[in-house]
């Protein structure tokens, strides 16, 4: 369990980590899927960079309104209709980067009570401010995991050829 001040640095650092596992992208790597059915680089560079927008969305609702409702989006529809597979990660990366300082600097100066307050998503039941910080922390260090999981099977599969 992390401090309220370690998930507003978690948050902060997201797009730092990211870009970090980026480093020396490019080319056919971008584009290489781990397995069928599995996400590309790019492609998961435009879903951060869309999940952060919603987020955006969901942290402000739930900062100024009474117990919003956070709906869910089906990032498997955006992925298929929104271009992901043509959108550039560096592009993606700059948006995820953007948004994540704007959403870092309205959550650093709220006093701690704000991070009690709650909306209703609809998938997930009542979520605090608190939750949905920790979640889209966990959300950039996690898909990180991943870019760097998936740029070592592409190494591992290249270098037998």
């Amino acid at each position: 369990m992390y401090t309220l001040t370690e998930d507003l640095e978690r948050f902060r650092r997201g797009a730092e980590v990211l870009a970090t596992v980026l480093t020396g992208a490019a080319g056919e790597e971008v584009d290489f899927a781990p397995a069928p059915g599995k996400w590309t680089i790019r492609q998961i560079m435009a879903h951060l960079a869309d999940a952060e927008l919603v987020g955006a969305h969901r942290l402000r609702l739930v900062i100024a309104e009474d117990n919003p409702t956070l709906t869910s989006f089906d990032q498997d529809a955006w992925t298929r209709n929104l271009d992901y597979g043509r959108r550039k990660p560096t592009q993606s990366l700059d948006t995820f980067r953007r948004l994540r300082a704007e959403n870092y600097e309205l959550l650093k100066g709220l006093p701690e009570s704000a991070f009690e307050r709650t909306g209703a998503h609809t998938e997930n039941g009542p979520m605090s401010l608190r939750r949905l910080l920790q979640g889209y922390a966990d959300h950039a260090e996690s898909h990180a995991r991943q870019l760097q999981t998936i740029r070592a099977e592409y190494k591992r599969v290249k270098g037998k050829k």
